[in-house]
């Protein structure tokens, strides 16, 4: 069954990101960044179907030449900000339904980043990916990077901050409603397009971008895992949070249950309805904030070790300072389907 997820992550200076960085994992290009010299190489990648920079439809190719070569672009988006707080990048991350065939998924991403980029008047940077090949990995895990500019592009080069980087005050004084609204109309647009581009491949499944209780379904959905633990269980490390979050939604899972199992025998016995049972406390002991967070820390700097030890003896940059991050993910190449 075709799977609905939109994820929107940004990018910012206050949190050590940079966009050249960013554009450089999800092409698997090499681009320098002319802001620090540092330089990050991802030419080794073999999971990326496809990549375009896409910019506002009413202008002609020509005119916008200096937005489609890719380091020079986000170089700009980055020697654009001063602030050490400035937002640099915003990326819309999209499962890509694997009922449909390479063509059909291209056709798909494409036409919804275009769609973007004449609502918002930024360049968007489409990388389309393949599932990648690891243990624990999803074959039908086809999705897309959509990566855009903070600022609006014209002929001469990046302009003013989009209407999605004002504060709701500001966007009330153009006559906008709060930016929240943005999200969810991008999230329903792309539940709404996935659905058209189904349809016309005669593919009965639909997606839903709808909660499960707004769609009528009583289930617990599944538990987030963070980047930190995630990468450490994909290097074959247990991680505290990991087991937690999992132990925590079987629990609720059992409680849910229970509570079925006992709406039944009272409609079979035709007894009087009473309250619910208390659900079931879980199996583990209750953390306390500070708890989590000494995990939450714990599993980062784990994470951190292995990166910094996967990322040892695999840079290929020489001359200049090179640097190869870790891969970014924020439910990224490795969200379960």
């Amino acid at each position: 069954m075709a799977v609905y997820f939109l994820n929107l992550k940004t990018f910012g200076r206050s949190g050590g990101s940079s966009a050249v960085s960013a554009a450089a994992y999800r092409s698997g290009e090499r681009i320098r960044d002319e802001r620090t010299g540092k330089t990050y190489d991802h030419t080794d990648r073999q999971d990326v179907l496809h990549k375009e920079i896409l910019v506002p439809s009413r202008f002609a190719p020509a005119e916008l030449s200096w937005a489609k070569d890719r380091a020079n672009l986000w170089n700009q988006a980055e020697g654009a900000e001063s602030r050490k707080n400035a937002r640099v990048a915003r990326e819309y991350l999209v499962a890509l339904p694997v009922e449909l065939d390479a063509r059909q998924r291209l056709e798909l991403a494409r036409g919804f980043s275009q769609e973007l980029s004449d609502r918002y008047q930024f360049a968007v940077d489409l990388a389309v990916h393949a599932p990648r090949e690891y243990p624990g990995s999803d074959p039908r895990n086809f999705h897309a990077h959509l990566l855009a500019t903070t600022r609006e592009v014209t002929r001469e080069g990046l302009a003013a901050k989009t209407a999605l980087e004002l504060s709701d005050g500001k966007r009330r004084e153009l006559g906008l409603k709060p930016v929240v609204h943005e999200l969810l109309h991008v999230r329903e647009r792309w539940a709404t397009v996935t659905n058209q581009a189904l349809e016309v491949a005669h593919v009965d499944a639909r997606v839903d971008h709808r909660t499960l209780a707004a769609q009528g379904i009583d289930r617990e959905p599944y538990p987030y895992i963070s980047r930190a633990a995630f990468e450490m269980e994909r290097h074959g490390y247990r991680s505290a949070e990991g087991d937690r979050r999992r132990s925590e939604y079987e629990s609720r899972v059992q409680a849910r249950e229970q509570s079925r199992l006992q709406g039944a025998r009272l409609e079979r016995d035709g007894a009087e309805p009473v309250a619910p049972e208390p659900a079931a406390r879980p199996a583990f002991k209750p953390l306390n904030l500070e708890e989590v967070r000494r995990q939450a820390r714990e599993d980062w700097l784990r994470h951190r070790s292995i990166s910094a030890e996967t990322s040892r003896g695999t840079d290929k940059a020489s001359g200049a300072e090179a640097s190869r991050v870790a891969p970014e993910r924020s439910k990224d190449d490795g969200f379960s389907l």
